[in-house]
């Protein structure tokens, strides 16, 4: 029995690694060990109930007006405490969080294994996105088992001199989690959504990035009160994060204006849904870049740069920045333009097939000489 720990946080992680969890749980040789630090806590605890995850051990680190280092610190100690209780032969840690790296080191610190759950993200600037840049580097550098969603993954881990035959491409487990939350029957429980005019072309955007605060998130909600004023036949749906710098930023931007709704943050199945019935995306989130092009959605990256290039190349993202004008220019061609709408939402996703959690669990199989052969890897 391979005793396997996944540690995770926040709700992006939890959105990841929830099927790769319930995949865990399915096979007999995997005792499934399950610890959540909560540096997130109310949008966390969502995600674990639309999964139906129950953890094993809750940190519940979460405080206000948090730093990065009380994150840090807190996590490292309280993950470092159940990792030498339960001496887990490996531990999974996701992406790119505070958590994230501070489950990898406190694993490295027992002599415990780590497998990085989408591994090899990189931007090549340490301050973009920050912290999350340096988290995933680090992490890297602790790690194990390189669980590489795609070949451009895969080559930066090669660049930076990981064994080759310790990086395992397997899509992103975010495709798997969109093949159980997405549903055409789905019924949304936000009073927003449920009154929305489908008819008309919806708009979801997300805009939070730490890097963005400031001048660049007035600039991004500058413009999104461009577009919802010019196109009377546009509904602009924003989810606003709980973080009072977003919230005032949002709120005096662009309330009052009937076409735009401005709602709490949304639980995964409400995210996923609205998602899947919009018109496109405007983010700067990084999930949501792998998600919408799944769902044949546009998706204009509020951010200079991006750590998912694959679907840049791809051609289901364009890079819009904060630039207020580029922001307008863009979305302008998509709403304007059905030709260059219909290229970016026929184009082929880059980022997975459903199968990446299964590819995990038998990766992790084989590294214990449990199952004979290396899992197939995932190719467009």
């Amino acid at each position: 029995m391979i005793n396997v720990m996944t540690i995770f946080g926040t709700r992006p992680e939890a959105i990841k690694m929830a099927p790769l969890v319930n995949e865990l749980k399915t096979r007999k040789d995997i005792r499934t060990i399950v610890c959540v630090t909560a540096q997130h806590r109310q949008m966390l605890d969502q995600v674990l109930a639309a999964f139906n995850i129950k953890p094993d051990y809750d940190l519940n680190i979460m405080q206000e007006k948090q730093t990065l280092a009380g994150i840090t610190t807190k996590a490292l100690e309280g993950v470092y405490d159940v990792i030498m209780q339960e001496k887990p032969d490996v531990v999974l840690v996701h992406g790119d969080t505070t958590t994230t790296f501070a489950g990898s080191l406190a694993a490295f610190y027992a002599q415990t294994k780590v497998g990085h759950v989408e591994a090899g993200l990189r931007t090549f600037d340490k301050y973009a996105p920050f912290p999350e840049e340096i988290n995933r580097k680090l992490t890297g550098a602790l790690t194990d088992f390189h669980f590489a969603p795609t070949p451009t993954n895969r080559n930066n881990l090669l660049n930076e001199a990981v064994e080759a035959e310790k990086i395992y491409i397997t899509g992103n487990t975010v495709i798997d989690a969109l093949k159980t939350t997405v549903r055409k029957d789905y019924i949304f429980n936000d009073a927003t959504l449920k009154s929305l005019d489908y008819s008309k072309r919806i708009i979801l955007v997300t805009a939070h990035r730490r890097e963005n605060w400031g001048e660049p998130l007035k600039n991004i909600c500058t413009a999104l009160r461009m577009v919802a004023e010019k196109y009377q036949d546009v509904e602009l749906v924003y989810p606003v994060h709980l973080n009072p710098i977003v919230k005032n930023t949002a709120a005096e931007i662009l309330s009052g204006v009937k076409n735009i709704h401005l709602i709490a943050p949304l639980e995964v199945l409400e995210l996923h849904n609205i998602m899947d019935r919009c018109y496109m995306v405007l983010t700067d989130s990084g999930g949501i870049q792998e998600e919408a092009p799944s769902l044949g959605k546009p998706v204009l990256v509020l951010r200079n740069e991006t750590e998912r290039p694959e679907a840049v190349v791809a051609g289901t993202v364009k890079i819009a920045g904060t630039d207020k004008n580029k922001i307008l220019k863009l979305s302008y061609e998509l709403l304007d333009n059905p030709d260059e709408y219909n290229r970016m939402a026929k184009a082929v996703n880059p980022y997975g097939d459903g199968n990446a959690s299964r590819r995990i669990a038998d990766a992790i199989l084989y590294e214990y000489g449990i199952k004979k052969d290396k899992p197939d890897e995932f190719s467009i």
